[in-house]
């Protein structure tokens, strides 16, 4: 085998490979109907490239590899000692009876397959490796093996060349290891050989493969084995129906009668005879083996290209969950943020007490009217008022720093359960919930973040009055009084209050907007306020986007998916390329070489 190959085939060689490593990268993370089917269709697809496709097209004069397949107790390996005419695996009524597959080939066809040009997952063990080449009366070859990951090489003068018999392990069988073998084994062969019996022909799980069979355009043989004299043709003819019906009314249907077994489990010598004629003539056909394996290899392309645009159906079905899910934490935080904006921006958090406070900080009565008909004078007489009462001031901050903290920490309750509400209306959302980290202590830093936002409009008041002509209007009425001033006129609208709260809040934001247009005027309030409002925003929105963030962990995984439409340009450039130009390339490219 050679990775060089003609001008003709290297596109679709570099398509395969590419194909394949994306394949290799896909997973189905969310739990939406299909998923399981996706990931295990994908992981096929890319076996079966790495197992046959790139080997067979890198070497289409390698020996066909007939795989012998078929239900538990069909009698396979029965009928593989029979082919060879000498017991080479092991039969038997203990199932499963093939615990690995052992792969016949001529000797001069061992280097074909000593080393991992096909099925590259599987260890190869030689015979000579497990005890003596000749196996023992009652011990085939396959008695002592390492496992299933394992491919027994064996090598028989009674195999002709130019074709390698692999006994696969039971496609019902018992053993998950051996059923997903045996699948993977049929896909990296140039023709199977299904092997079922006079009363099992019609079961279930066998014709789900044929019916790949069928899609991939491989040659098959069935042999009907164990079956009573008399109703032979009877037999033969309801499976050839079967196999019309399924695509394959081409197969060859060998009959094997129901007899006995001589004391080392053989057949009589002439019971697969025909089987054995029919392979003999396939491996003494030098160009017919290559139209086999030419044809074979276009039919995998085919359904490998297939899997693909099945793979990337799948990928489009993740992808609108991944969205429906995004969205639905999105939009409940989304929805958070706009109320606490809409809480700080309507009057609501002047209610109780920090209204309360902000009075009892400002005074009534005489002051507002005084304030109200002396606005000349209004530096004076709120400076006298805020001399030497720094306690108060510090009081209405708690008040707005209490408020504000309820207003953030319950909008962000409801933003989580609307999410979770959300997420649990479809499996993959309940699944992925069960991975939500914990949520620490969201409170503890809404409460940060206030403070840090209060002490911001502290360092914003002192930076605007930083300037010699606001020095002596900030030393008068304290920098704290006027940053409660500023945290008041942010909050300040009566759009949320009602009755007599309408009035009292809404005198109490002129005294605090006053007071800050008689130290900085009222462009600097304007522009001050503004600030305030969009820091108070951002830190919200960042308090929010933080707690989001815990769902939006839970669809990493699904977010760094290949593109479904990636997928399809590799399943259409598969069915683009001729395959017969690139296989007629290979093939001249492996003239001269051992056949």
């Amino acid at each position: 085998m050679t990775d060089t190959l003609p001008a003709a085939a290297q596109p679709l060689l570099a398509t395969l490979r590419q194909t394949g490593e994306a394949l290799r990268g896909l997973s189905f993370p969310l739990a939406v109907h299909g998923a399981d089917a996706a990931q295990i269709n994908a992981t096929a697809a890319a076996a079966q490239l790495e197992d046959y496709v790139v080997p067979r097209l890198l070497s289409l004069d390698a020996p066909l590899l007939a795989v012998v397949g078929g239900s538990t107790g069909a009698g396979k390996s029965t009928l593989v000692n029979a082919v060879v005419g000498h017991p080479v695996t092991r039969s038997g009524a203990i199932r499963p009876t093939t615990r690995q597959p052992v792969l016949l080939h001529h000797p001069a066809d061992g280097h074909w397959f000593a080393d991992q040009r096909i099925l590259p997952s599987l260890s190869r063990v030689h015979a000579a490796d497990v005890g003596s080449a000749e196996p023992v009366a009652g011990r085939p070859a396959d008695a002592v093996s390492p496992g299933t990951g394992t491919l027994l090489l064996r090598p028989d003068a009674m195999i002709p060349r130019g074709l390698a018999l692999l006994d696969a392990p039971d496609l019902d069988s018992i053993a998950d290891e051996n059923r997903r073998l045996a699948g993977q084994l049929l896909a990296a062969a140039d023709l199977w050989v299904f092997v079922t019996t006079a009363n099992r022909y019609a079961d279930a799980v066998p014709w789900t493969l044929l019916a790949d069979a069928a899609a991939r355009d491989i040659l098959l043989a069935v042999v009907l084995d164990r079956v009573p004299a008399g109703v032979e043709e009877e037999v033969r003819g309801d499976l050839h129906t079967l196999l019309a019906a399924a695509d394959l009314g081409h197969a060859p249907i060998f009959i094997v009668p129901e007899q006995p077994l001589d004391s080392q489990g053989m057949l009589p010598a002439d019971a697969a005879d025909p089987i054995r004629r029919w392979l003999q003539a396939l491996a003494a056909d030098a160009s017919g083996r290559q139209e086999i394996a030419r044809r074979t290899l276009y039919g995998a392309v085919r359904a490998v290209a297939g899997r693909v645009h099945a793979a990337a159906d799948a990928q489009d079905n993740q992808h609108a969950e991944y969205l429906r899910l995004q969205a639905a934490a999105t939009r409940a935080y989304d929805d958070a943020l706009k109320g606490i904006h809409e809480s700080t921006q309507d009057g609501t958090l002047l209610r109780g007490e920090v209204l309360a406070r902000w009075q009892d900080f400002v005074g009534t009565g005489e002051f507002m009217r005084g304030l109200e008909s002396r606005v000349g004078r209004a530096r004076d007489a709120i400076g006298s008022f805020f001399t030497g009462r720094p306690t108060r001031a510090v009081t209405v901050e708690t008040a707005i720093e209490t408020g504000l903290h309820a207003v953030i920490v319950e909008q962000a309750a409801q933003a989580a359960e609307k999410t979770e509400h959300a997420w649990r209306d479809g499996d993959a959302g309940r699944d992925l919930l069960a991975g939500l980290a914990p949520r620490g202590d969201f409170s503890a830093e809404a409460a940060r973040e206030i403070r840090a936002w209060q002490k911001d409009l502290l360092d914003l008041v002192s930076a605007e009055g930083a300037n010699k002509r606001f020095t002596a209007r900030m030393l008068s009425f304290g920098v704290n009084g006027v940053a409660v001033a500023l945290m008041v006129v942010v909050f300040a609208s009566t759009a949320g209050l009602t009755g007599l709260e309408i009035g009292v809040a809404g005198g109490s934001a002129v005294v605090g907007q006053k007071l800050l247009e008689a130290v900085f005027g009222e462009d600097a309030v304007r522009r001050l306020a503004k600030t305030a409002r969009d820091n108070l925003q951002h830190r919200c929105e960042s308090l929010l986007r933080a707690d989001q963030q815990r769902y939006q962990a839970l669809l990493e995984s699904a977010a760094r998916q290949l593109p479904a439409e990636t997928l399809r340009t590799y399943a259409r450039e598969l069915e683009s390329h001729r395959m017969d130009d690139a296989a007629e390339g290979a093939a001249n490219d492996d003239d001269g070489r051992d056949r």
